[in-house]
């Protein structure tokens, strides 16, 4: 599988996402500079966690109009897969391809901690490789991670089953305990927790393994 991870100004996850994907994948993604205009043929991209552009205006808000975004969007359009990790999900929903936004936390606080999350559905490409309902442990480390969309939107999430995973302890106040969700073709999904720094045992456990291993299966 080829993949591509962009880097934006104040991205700090994108080389957890390079390790992440060249340890499962064997191959090692491209490194796109936000400024630049062209993607490289690839079956993945991921935009990373992180504070791009220092979360000036609202976090994301910046980043979803880098010049690299409209070669993004065509990715997406094209069917090809896109995943937001934390920040990357922030981008997601200020460009427009996922719905809803990412609000302040209900605590006002910074959350860096590993919680549980529920796979709340295991029939996507990004989520083949678990089992519905599991639970796995994945770390979170935000300011502003708490989904909030209207209920309409929520009405539609939930009843075309768009919501992917679901916090077992809910550390921001996300409605619905909503943690990731997926467009409705099924190829762009955005979530807060980082599955790419659960890829080791070394560094905290596998769990995010069958996440990147899912897509590679997909693609």
């Amino acid at each position: 599988m080829k993949s591509a991870v962009i880097v934006f100004p104040g991205s700090n996850c994108d080389r957890d996402a390079a390790v992440a994907l060249e340890r499962i994948t064997g191959n090692a993604p491209h490194m796109v500079w936000h400024k630049d205009t062209d993607l490289p043929e690839v079956d993945l991209v991921v935009l990373p966690g992180g504070f791009s552009f220092g979360d000036y205006l609202r976090s994301g808000a910046m980043s979803a109009s880098s010049p690299i975004m409209a070669a993004v969007k065509a990715h997406a359009d094209a069917g090809r897969y896109l995943v937001g990790i934390c920040n990357g999900f922030q981008v997601l929903t200020e460009a427009h391809l996922l719905p809803g936004a990412l609000m302040r936390n209900a605590g006002l606080n910074f959350v860096c901690r590993t919680v549980p999350l529920i796979v709340a559905n295991d029939e996507t490409a990004f989520t083949r490789g678990y089992k519905k309902d599991s639970i796995i442990k994945v770390p979170v480390a935000h300011h502003d991670g708490n989904y909030f969309a209207d209920d309409a939107t929520l009405e539609m999430l939930e009843g075309e089953g768009r919501v992917v995973f679901r916090y077992g302890e809910n550390p921001n106040g996300s409605l619905h305990d909503i943690a990731g969700i997926i467009n409705k073709r099924g190829n762009v999904l955005g979530l807060m927790p980082h599955p790419e720094r659960v890829v080791d045992p070394m560094l905290g456990g596998e769990d995010g393994v069958p996440f990147f291993s899912s897509v590679m299966e997909a693609v």
